[in-house]
């Protein structure tokens, strides 16, 4: 809705009472995407996913007498897939100060005892973000392994990227994630669900052979000005250098 205009005669709530989790998102003209060669998602009766509920954001109101017809076209097989797909999550809280470039950062260890293949991921922000970088760590007395799964331009279509790293993710194992946001306003933003507010999201898409997907869906911080890999409980070394051009 137009300047995050609420409805009064509308209620909100989540559609979901529990377990919820992303499957697929797009954003800002994003092309379709195309799963990897016996890659799908299980869904239904006997799997973790019962439902398939679809939600539309749009930016502004339709004028008066206009409608819209947008969707998701779904291509699906009775047939088991020999590789379930599943997505995990990072993202953050926090506040973005007022004039400030901001760094949200959040990192969270697998524990399960599982290896995913990660084959693509997916940034979003909403107008402040400027880069979304997300990372494979590898921790070894020698010092940390910053590997780069993706790293993007959140401003430019929010698809599915190739990942520049397809190795296997395995138990203890880090999952990082970073967004560069510009705040240009002299009010403080902070994350939130309306478009004056902001979000920090990388979605990395994985699939498993001959297994389930992993349990854990999400990774979350506090975010600025609580959390920084810097500040970590991990005790990060090695971690990526800050400088992006801000235009």
């Amino acid at each position: 809705m137009q300047n995050n205009d609420i409805d009064s005669r509308y209620n909100t709530a989540s559609p979901c009472q529990s377990g919820s989790q992303i499957v697929y998102a797009w954003a800002r003209d994003a092309p379709s995407l195309k799963l990897p060669e016996d890659v799908g998602f299980l869904v239904g009766e006997n799997s973790p996913i019962k439902y398939l509920v679809l939600q539309v954001h749009y930016m502004h109101k339709f004028p008066e007498g206009q409608t819209d017809n947008s969707g998701v076209l779904l291509q699906y097989t009775t047939e088991r897939m020999p590789r379930q797909a599943g997505v995990f999550l990072l993202g953050t809280s926090g506040v973005i100060a007022p004039n400030r470039v901001e760094h949200m950062e959040t990192a969270c260890t697998l524990h399960e005892d599982k290896v995913i293949h990660p084959f693509a991921f997916r940034p979003h922000t909403h107008s402040l973000g400027r880069e979304v970088s997300g990372y494979v760590v590898r921790r070894a007395s020698s010092g940390d392994e910053w590997r780069l799964l993706g790293r993007r331009d959140p401003q430019e279509p929010q698809m599915f990227y190739p990942v520049e790293d397809m190795d296997p993710i395995k138990k203890n194992d880090v999952l990082a994630a970073r967004c560069v946001m510009n705040n240009t306003h002299e009010y403080p933003v902070k994350i939130g669900a309306t478009n004056n507010d902001e979000m920090c999201n990388f979605y990395l898409m994985y699939w498993v052979q001959n297994d389930t997907p992993l349990a854990q869906k999400y990774c979350f911080s506090a975010g600025p000005p609580y959390y920084y890999w810097n500040r970590a409980v991990e005790n990060f070394d090695r971690i990526p250098d800050r400088d992006i051009n801000i235009i």
